[in-house]
């Protein structure tokens, strides 16, 4: 039973909204490492409820910095690496508990199921995604990107794919996906080493953002939300290179 061998680990903070389901999801493990960075809501108290979840707390440091982090006080080495918002499904699980984990260098992908208020999105580019979430943590780990960090898949093997669904709970209400826009952006802004784009660049790439994601990755036919989700990835790249800009500018005048 390969479950006996994997530890999900989540890092997470104020996510009593979905914690709930995400731990439930994952009650036939026996270890969760939940990795709190100074949750005010009521995610500790909700994760206290579970017997097999271990809580530690401590402080953010990017997205995959921390993840990395947290994945090293799993008491084995086998690790899942689940979001707050995501949530494990039946199939998902059995084919997990089937796993041949034998070989340390190995890694598997997950398809990530993205939820905007309650309904599966496939277009706009928020289907077929397909991610490396489980890993040795002796042989590789998470890159140390501020924000959307990947497993580093080691040299030479390549990712198996594992049947059933993740399920996320991406977006509730078009607020939230403001406010993601936001912190993203301000992750982003604090990035070392990024190439700063003027006015004129800038806004051609929001608007190529907008018509990849509407258009040319079928947006269009997720209806309003397909809508909702290329104009807010066209948001996200303006104010990811405005605020670097703008940071330069300021300096200078």
């Amino acid at each position: 039973m390969a479950l006996q061998d994997i530890h999900p680990v989540i890092i997470s903070r104020d996510a009593a909204r979905t914690i709930q389901a995400t731990l439930a999801s994952l009650r036939a493990f026996p270890e969760v490492v939940l990795y709190d960075n100074g949750s005010s809501d009521d995610t500790v108290a909700v994760a206290a409820r579970f017997p097999n979840v271990k809580i530690v707390t401590g402080e953010f440091e990017g997205f995959g910095q921390t993840k990395n982090k947290a994945a090293k006080l799993a008491s084995g080495d086998w690790i899942l690496s689940i979001d707050a918002d995501e949530s494990v499904s039946d199939e998902l699980l059995a084919s997990l508990d089937a796993l041949d984990l034998s070989e340390t260098r190995q890694t598997y992908t997950i398809h990530r199921h993205n939820l905007f208020m309650g309904k599966d999105i496939r277009w706009g580019g928020w289907g077929n995604d397909w991610l490396v979430r489980i890993y040795n943590r002796l042989q590789t780990g998470l890159s140390n990107s501020l924000v959307h960090e990947k497993v580093v898949v080691p040299d030479g093997a390549q990712p198996r794919r594992v049947d059933g669904a993740l399920w996320h709970d991406n977006i509730h209400d078009i607020d939230q996906f403001l406010k993601k826009i936001s912190y993203y952006t301000e992750l982003r802004r604090q990035e070392a080493g990024k190439r700063v784009h003027g006015p004129v660049v800038i806004m051609m790439r929001t608007v190529w953002t907008f018509f990849r994601g509407y258009v040319l990755k079928l947006g269009l036919l997720a209806g309003w939300r397909g809508l909702v989700i290329a104009v807010c990835d066209a948001v996200g790249t303006f104010f990811k290179h405005m605020k670097r800009y703008s940071d330069t500018r300021a300096r200078r005048e």
